[in-house]
């Protein structure tokens, strides 16, 4: 660890720092600080000096608020519609009973302490990208939902990271069978069935022409 760079009376986001209290955390110098809204909170040194720390909380709490209210949403009016991915996040994770959780809790794939809380889950999606619209996603497939791990995302870019979209490699390049899909002009379950249910050779499940199906009418003169 380098020298302690003396933060007291900085002022990071709506945190004035006061003083060092004495604490470390991984090796960082633990600050004792008072928020714009009067809230006395402690925060790691780099995170203030990152922007992960900017207030005593309030920060999130008031763009949740903003954004509930934009929806029509309150805490007794409504549910805001991250709760629900939040609620199915958890189910998968730590449900047995439900139906995917063999896709996630079955194969060690956790949910973070932070994120059992559902406002905390919220405000880190207001605050990250999230819109109506867009999906959450785990850039490391094999990784937990943590937020140094999940972005928001549509849902052709996340189909695109699905455990089951391995890589196919032709012709020296490499794509998902989606990007080939879309290179090529065909669906990409039809792509996906010639490689993997019909066992094509990869050259030809690329090279050949999907077949019309005509419609035959008949004509009586």
């Amino acid at each position: 660890m380098g020298a302690k760079v003396n933060l007291a009376g900085q002022k990071f986001g709506r945190l004035l720092v006061l003083y060092d209290t004495g604490e470390r955390k991984n090796k960082h110098v633990v600050w004792h600080c008072r928020c714009d809204c009067g809230n006395e909170v402690d925060a790691r040194g780099d995170n203030l000096t990152s922007g992960l720390a900017r207030s005593c909380g309030c920060y999130n709490r008031e763009r949740v608020a903003e954004v509930q209210a934009t929806h029509g949403m309150s805490r007794h009016g409504g549910t805001h519609p991250v709760y629900w991915v939040w609620h199915g996040m958890l189910q998968r994770c730590k449900n047995p009973n439900d139906k995917r959780y063999k896709y996630y809790g079955g194969r060690g794939i956790t949910v973070c302490d932070e994120w059992h809380d559902a406002e905390k889950f919220i405000g880190w999606a207001v605050l990250n990208g999230w819109e109506k619209g867009l999906t959450l996603d785990r850039i490391d497939n094999n990784g937990n939902y943590k937020p140094d791990n999940c972005r928001w995302v549509t849902r052709k870019v996340q189909s695109r990271n699905m455990r089951s979209n391995h890589l196919i490699a032709f012709n020296g390049k490499t794509q998902t069978i989606a990007e080939w899909a879309e290179e090529i002009g065909i669906n990409g379950s039809t792509l996906y069935n010639r490689i993997n249910v019909s066992g094509w050779p990869i050259e030809r499940a690329l090279a050949e022409p999907v077949k019309q199906h005509l419609t035959v009418r008949n004509y009586h003169g």
